[in-house]
């Protein structure tokens, strides 16, 4: 009979050496042996270092020419300014870190052991800035889904301003009187935000008291006056007063003589890109003007000024003034007419009461 003997299998301190017999097996070897093996430790070292740099400088190159194509791209499609440099700047931020995994791949350095480090470490870094994470996360939410913009007038967290900036962490807003706030965007995007400016038509109130006994018809007959002969006023439809402005923009667009860079510009386009941005420009606005689309069957609102007996106050008959107009002329038109019912409503033989207590005292 034959019995099959099994190999011996090599314990794991002869199959890997550790640090210790290592030093010293180097220390037994000859000089000559140990120089050879210096030497060409170095040379396969500097080989990996050349290697390393030349694919580190590639790298470079490619990730800033795919940074300039992606820019490109962002521009083309006219996305916005903060969402931008966000992107660009993740973009870069992701490139550069492979290229440096790869680099140190290439050096013989292990990944796997510096991807565990460096998850480790963000774990951690995550753990203590939560806070600051959970603006991050409103930030992008805020750039994607765009509750407000640069520029809008917003009131929030008990704060009123204009939009200067929307960063990843924080946007800074601008109040009336100058001064910056800084938000941080974690409360924003779960918060609730009153926008002033998405919409572009706005109405404007106006209270005003009369005497009692004052005719109502008279009164109501002179604040329309009013209003009516404001051209910043919306007549009936907002959609009529938004064509109207469109034709303005577009006479005075004809009258001014193009820029020569845009001639050129226009030019180098193409006969048929610039048909197809004229098609997609006429589709928008045709949308958002309520043509031939999916909600044209909504009739038109009216809109016209309006004036009712909105309460009896304990000294003079309130009434309440309503018209509409652009947002971009809300304040202006506000107070221009305020100023305006001050001076005219007078002349209509209407008189402004004030609050009056009549004191009575017993005869002895």
């Amino acid at each position: 009979m034959f019995f099959l003997q099994e190999p011996a299998i090599p314990a794991v301190s002869d199959a890997v050496p550790d640090k210790a017999q290592e030093l010293s097996m180097l220390k037994n070897l000859p000089l000559d042996e140990l120089l050879n093996k210096l030497v060409s430790g170095m040379v396969t070292f500097a080989i990996n270092l050349a290697i390393a740099i030349a694919v580190f400088y590639v790298g470079k190159f490619i990730i800033n020419k795919i940074y300039t194509l992606v820019h490109n791209i962002l521009l083309r499609r006219r996305i916005d300014s903060s969402l931008s440099s966000f992107v660009l700047s993740f973009v870069r931020m992701v490139l550069y870190f492979i290229l440096i995994v790869t680099v140190i791949g290439i050096l013989g350095i292990e990944t796997s052991s510096f991807i565990a480090i460096f998850a480790s470490a963000g774990v951690a870094i995550g753990m203590a800035l939560s806070g600051t994470l959970q603006n991050f996360a409103g930030g992008v939410l805020i750039l994607l889904l765009k509750p407000y913009k640069v520029g809008d007038f917003i009131e929030t967290q008990g704060y009123t301003g204009t939009v200067k900036e929307i960063q990843i962490f924080h946007t800074l807003i601008l109040t009336p009187d100058n001064k910056s706030i800084v938000i941080p965007n974690g409360g924003l995007s779960t918060g609730t935000i009153n926008n002033y400016s998405r919409e572009d038509y706005r109405r404007v109130d106006w209270s005003v008291g009369i005497s009692y006994g004052d005719s109502v018809e008279v009164a109501r007959k002179a604040l329309m006056d009013i209003m009516l002969s404001d051209e910043r006023v919306v007549r009936k439809y907002v959609e009529d007063d938004r064509e109207g402005r469109k034709l303005a923009a577009e006479n005075n667009a004809d009258e001014q003589e193009p820029d020569e860079t845009a001639k050129s510009a226009e030019k180098k386009r193409g006969w048929f890109k610039r048909m197809f941005k004229r098609k997609v420009k006429a589709v928008v606005e045709e949308t958002r003007m309520g043509g031939n689309t999916a909600l044209s069957f909504l009739p038109p609102v009216d809109r016209s000024p309006s004036v009712v007996v909105e309460s009896l106050g304990d000294s003079s008959v309130v009434l309440k003034a309503r018209a509409w107009t652009h947002t971009a002329n809300y304040w202006s038109v506000f107070y221009e007419i305020n100023e305006r019912i001050y001076t005219e409503l007078p002349d209509s033989g209407i008189s402004f009461p004030f609050p009056q207590l009549d004191v009575h005292l017993p005869s002895k």
